[in-house]
């Protein structure tokens, strides 16, 4: 991890970080808990580590990533977000947008209030998408499973 991805996921610890990642590892939690969420609650994790370290990481489009569709990024995909936005989403992007506007009062704040605002988007619509190295979004994966 670059010294500056490191500092800003310090910070972003302080700022944030570590609550919402807790959120999302509650939301995993309780879809694992309903057994009918499993599906859910492997992503909720994948993003509650996201939420803990996101500098130095980004979230894309499974699709366009590895240049094919699947079954995420598909029709069934499409209904699992919308589960995913009844069940979980919505109080999740509230809670990000909540930390965003306590950040983006100060100065400081404004870089860790723009990567809320980023993951309050992802919390509403998760299904489809894939935490990859911020360096290799240029560099698609094909054939990768």
């Amino acid at each position: 991890m670059p010294l500056l991805s490191l500092l800003l996921n310090l910070l972003w610890l302080v700022t944030g970080g570590i609550w919402m990642a807790l959120g999302w590892l509650l939301a995993a939690v309780l879809m694992a808990v309903s057994i009918i969420g499993l599906p859910w609650a492997r992503s909720a994790l994948t993003i509650a580590h996201y939420t803990l370290l996101p500098f130095g990481q980004t979230a894309v489009r499974r699709d366009e990533f590895r240049g094919r569709e699947d079954m995420g990024t598909g029709a069934l995909g499409f209904i699992g977000n919308i589960v995913w936005f009844v069940l979980a989403g919505w109080w999740l992007a509230l809670g990000h947008l909540i930390s965003a506007v306590g950040l983006a009062i100060t100065i400081i704040g404004l870089p860790f209030a723009w990567a809320h605002l980023k993951l309050a988007l992802l919390a509403l619509w998760p299904v489809g998408t894939e935490i990859v190295p911020s360096d290799g979004v240029g560099r698609r994966v094909p054939g990768r499973i």
